[in-house]
């Protein structure tokens, strides 16, 4: 699968709802997923375990009342994406919109890194 069908899967599943379904079939077993920096606690996780905590944490902590993803921008094996969020924050009870850029990596027709940029409200 080339790296404009790839995006153009991921972003239709996004925006229909289904955040499982590119897991299972446009990523790589060795995946590396890195937010902002990659420093602090699940900045940084690698494979299908990390990204199923890193998940499992995400659903823990925030209601998601809705999401949109923008069209890709492709480049050779490259690819991004905005991703916006209407969400609660579990614990706290806050809502807040927020947006970030997603980059992913594209190598031998699979998803290989993803890497989310963002402004940290804290």
């Amino acid at each position: 699968m080339e790296t404009d069908e790839i995006a153009a899967k991921l972003v239709a599943w996004c925006n229909s709802g289904d955040f499982e379904k590119p897991y299972k079939e446009l990523y790589s077993e060795k995946i590396v997923s890195i937010e902002n920096d990659g420093k602090g606690e699940g900045a940084y996780v690698e494979g299908f375990e990390g990204i199923k905590k890193k998940g499992e944490w995400w659903r823990e902590n925030f209601e998601v009342h809705s999401s949109k993803a923008s069209n890709p921008v492709v480049a050779d094996n490259w690819f991004s994406v905005k991703f916006t969020m209407d969400t609660t924050h579990k614990p706290s009870g806050q809502r807040s919109s927020m947006s970030e850029i997603a980059v992913y990596e594209v190598k031998e027709g699979k998803i290989v890194k993803e890497q989310f940029f963002y402004d940290d409200k804290g």
